[in-house]
């Protein structure tokens, strides 16, 4: 079976092996069943919503009067995309972030996860935990439950990741007996955003977000363990109360649509069809990893990682979240903005760890291979090839990567270079044969540029798409591709993998 990083991250998933610094080996959280498959029929959502703070993407609502202010829960699935430096909002409510604000987020520096409430410029209370969430490759599922009626005061917030509670804190202010925040009350919450500030937004995704006005539940009302001991999503089968929603991102036109029945719909602000995708806890995409970068001259990822800027202080890049050694692979890279020269480096990397290295680009190593945007020639070992024609920006390269049988093929705009077909098997047709020994042991998607003084953009697809693509999905169902894909091949995820790695 293939090795692969990035997945599902539950209390029996835990990572079992470093391949890159940020890129771990996980147990597929799949393979809890004989067949494979999920051990509940369910209604879930199948859509998360992907949100980019360089685009201020935020959803709001003023609420309405609550049935109880004293008890409520918040429950969603989140991946986050941005770290330190970041803080990631998963709610905030109120009327003035310096004297009257409740927030519940990753907090910016440490990624740690914190509950809290000040107003009337006084902390009322204040809950952070010790533990810190900084896996950019994983879904978590967050609830935190608010009960202010509970005599003993610790149990007055509970908060769950994964379906475990959290009991270790690094600061621990508990709400009075009987305390009414403004979370549930008859003002302004907002989702992925400071509540006034411009300048804090929240870069990851969202998935099944419930809110539930009247109870304190636990994660048993979301969630469920599988055989393996892997957290996954259930259908909530209770009641919302009064203000509770369910935001499950499944209408493309209307993305803040509530699915409780209690029509709680939320205000879009700068966030289209776009940006609903199809990576879920349920079935994860790789993304490009941040966490793979120069720390000293840090490439810009957005766009929940699927968006990349390089650096102009020397050859840089970056690596998908999830490698494998086996099976047939497919993604596309679009090359969206360049500084001077079409210096686009696409390809794969068999050694994670080198985008990260000062001056290397993709195609340096003997495990490395790149489609050359100036030239259109290959790289590998740091040798140019002639092979295809030249791109630039607009262009859509189409990587093929079939592990099974060593080889490579490209594609400009869906027409395969150097007359390959994907499909030839060990023939190869039109191929470039690659190692069958990748360093690391395994292959990873990869982009660079070609040019220690240039810099460029580009769009990953792993079948989930920063831009609107169209709607080719590979042969098991999955993916938003812009061509089609190759018969055999299948886009990155967690479902492919378990089926296809």
């Amino acid at each position: 079976m293939a090795k692969r990083n990035g997945g599902i991250i539950g209390p029996a998933n835990t990572p079992t092996s470093s391949v890159a610094a940020g890129v771990w080996r996980l147990r597929d959280a799949f393979n809890s069943t004989k067949n494979g498959t999920w051990p509940l029929t369910r209604s879930v959502a199948t859509n998360s919503l992907r949100f980019n703070s360089a685009s201020s993407d935020y959803l709001n609502r003023t609420f309405g009067t609550a049935t109880n202010r004293k008890i409520f829960t918040f429950s969603l699935w989140v991946k986050r995309s941005a770290l330190t430096g970041n803080i990631g909002y998963l709610i905030s409510a109120g009327t003035d972030a310096s004297t009257d604000i409740d927030e519940f987020y990753f907090q910016g520096t440490t990624d740690y996860l914190k509950f809290s409430a000040y107003e009337s410029s006084v902390t009322q209370f204040e809950i952070a935990t010790t533990q810190v969430f900084r896996d950019v490759s994983a879904w978590y599922h967050v609830v935190v439950a608010y009960d202010s009626t509970q005599a003993t005061s610790s149990n007055r917030i509970k908060m769950y990741v994964n379906g475990s509670q959290i009991t270790s804190f690094s600061t621990s202010t508990y709400p009075t007996l009987n305390f009414e925040p403004l979370f549930n009350s008859a003002t302004a919450h907002t989702i992925a955003r400071n509540l006034t500030s411009g300048s804090r937004y929240f870069d990851g995704y969202y998935s099944e977000y419930y809110f539930i006005d009247g109870q304190a539940l636990t994660p048993s009302s979301f969630g469920a363990s599988n055989a393996s001991g892997v957290w996954y999503p259930i259908a909530y089968q209770g009641t919302y109360g009064t203000n509770g929603f369910y935001l499950k991102f499944a209408n493309s036109a209307s993305l803040g649509t509530d699915s409780s029945g209690n029509t709680n719909t939320f205000t879009v602000n700068n966030l289209t069809s776009v940006d609903q995708s199809t990576d879920t806890e349920l079935n994860n995409f790789a993304t490009l990893n941040p966490l793979v970068n120069n720390p000293s001259t840090v490439g810009t990822a957005s766009e929940g990682n699927l968006q990349y800027l390089t650096t102009n202080a020397g050859y840089f890049g970056s690596v998908s979240t999830m490698g494998v050694s086996q099976g047939k692979w497919y993604c596309e890279i679009k090359a969206t903005a360049k500084a001077t020269v079409s210096v686009f480096q696409l390809g794969i990397e068999g050694d994670p760890n080198s985008a990260s290295y000062n001056n290397y680009y993709t195609g340096q190593s003997s495990t490395s291979y790149a489609y050359y945007g100036l030239t259109g020639s290959t790289y590998n070992n740091g040798t140019p090839t002639a092979y295809g024609s030249a791109y630039d920006v607009g262009d859509i390269i189409s990587i093929a990567m079939d592990l099974d049988n060593n080889k490579l093929y490209f594609a400009k705009n869906g027409t395969y270079q150097n007359s390959g077909v994907p499909t030839s098997g060990a023939t190869g047709t039109g191929a470039i044969s690659i190692s069958a020994s990748p360093t690391s042991g395994l292959y990873f998607f990869s982009v660079s540029d070609g040019g220690s003084t240039h810099t460029i953009t580009v769009q990953a697809n792993f079948g989930n798409p920063p831009y609107a693509a169209n709607g080719y999905t590979d042969g098991a169902g999955y993916g938003n591709f812009s061509y089609a894909v190759p018969s055999g091949y299948y886009a990155l995820c967690t479902k492919n993998l378990n089926t296809y790695g």
